[in-house]
């Protein structure tokens, strides 16, 4: 499939929104702001995942596509687990042993990589069951929302909701249906999505009303697509061609970003601590991709170049 460029500029609005999100600080200046937003960013990026998902390649094409995710989520999450045993953070480890570690790392994540785990179990599953179960698509779907409960709720390997969204996001590719058609881009959903953030009480990504948010909320920034300059559409497709590497690399950026809340905690808004931190985990991300680049080591750490 080509490249669809309003969801290159999707993904780059969803990944600034994900590193805003995971300032400390700033979440906790707008709890209201982050539960809205919590709605719709990742839920944004699971559809998209599922959406783009190529089951249609040969066997050992696709496990290469899922071992060029794997790899960055052991690598990085391995160092998250190491430093919640030394780090009082609200994750914090008391002791970490060989159990522990492994529990963690294959069953349980902590921190912010749960997203690759998740997108490689759930692709793998998907690729699978779709490709060997000689039934319907409908019949296939279910199978996999199936398996799906099972791994959420036998297991506690899976959070339900988030596999959900992947999975619409498959069953809309295998549909035939345009990603962009479906959300209809309209100024209209701007308001619509203003009121449901606003009237809402409690929304989830797993409630009705964060259900509806997520939907409005992509079609606001995809019509916010139609009406960007061009120079910063390119700016927002380049963000979201690499939103990769931005994942993966900015919670080394945005946990260093505490020590700047003295210096700007003049500004009670947090919006000048936002802008600051958000251009310094952006610009640090790239150049350690950039940097990797130069040297050779994204192929053995993506698969690829790392910027593209």
């Amino acid at each position: 499939m080509p490249r669809i460029k309003e969801l290159d500029f999707l993904k780059g609005v969803l990944i600034l929104l994900v590193i805003s999100f995971h300032l400390v600080w700033f979440e906790q200046l707008h709890p209201d702001i982050k539960q809205v937003v919590y709605c719709f960013h990742m839920p944004g990026f699971l559809l998209i995942s599922g959406y783009l998902m190529n089951i249609a390649k040969p066997q050992k094409e696709f496990m290469r596509t899922l071992l060029w995710l794997a790899v960055p989520y052991l690598v990085m999450e391995s160092g998250y687990i190491y430093m919640a045993s030394i780090l009082p953070i609200n994750e914090h480890i008391a002791q970490l042993t060989p159990w522990v570690y492994l529990k963690h790392l294959f069953l349980h994540p902590l921190g912010p990589y749960w997203y690759l785990h998740a997108i490689i179990l759930c692709g793998a599953t998907y690729y699978y069951i779709y490709n060997n179960v000689e039934r319907g698509m409908a019949t296939r779907f279910i199978l996999i929302g199936i398996a799906y409960y099972v791994f959420a709720h036998g297991f506690g390997i899976l959070t339900f909701s988030s596999a959900l969204y992947f999975l619409a996001g498959a069953m809309l590719r295998q549909s035939g249906m345009n990603f962009v058609a479906f959300f209809l881009p309209s100024r209209l959903s701007v308001i619509v999505f203003a009121l449901l953030a606003c009237f809402s009480a409690g929304p989830t990504q797993a409630s009705l009303n964060g259900v509806l948010i997520a939907y409005f909320a992509i079609s606001s920034l995809l019509s916010l697509y139609t009406i960007t300059p061009p120079k910063g559409g390119m700016g927002g497709r380049f963000l979201g061609r690499n939103s990769l590497p931005l994942y993966v690399f900015s919670p080394i950026f945005t946990v260093l970003c505490k020590q700047l809340v003295p210096y700007l905690k003049f500004d009670p808004t947090g919006l000048l601590f936002l802008v600051v931190s958000l251009t310094f985990c952006v610009t640090g991300s790239l150049l350690i991709a950039w940097l990797m680049d130069l040297v050779g080591i994204s192929k053995y750490f993506f698969g690829r170049r790392a910027l593209n």
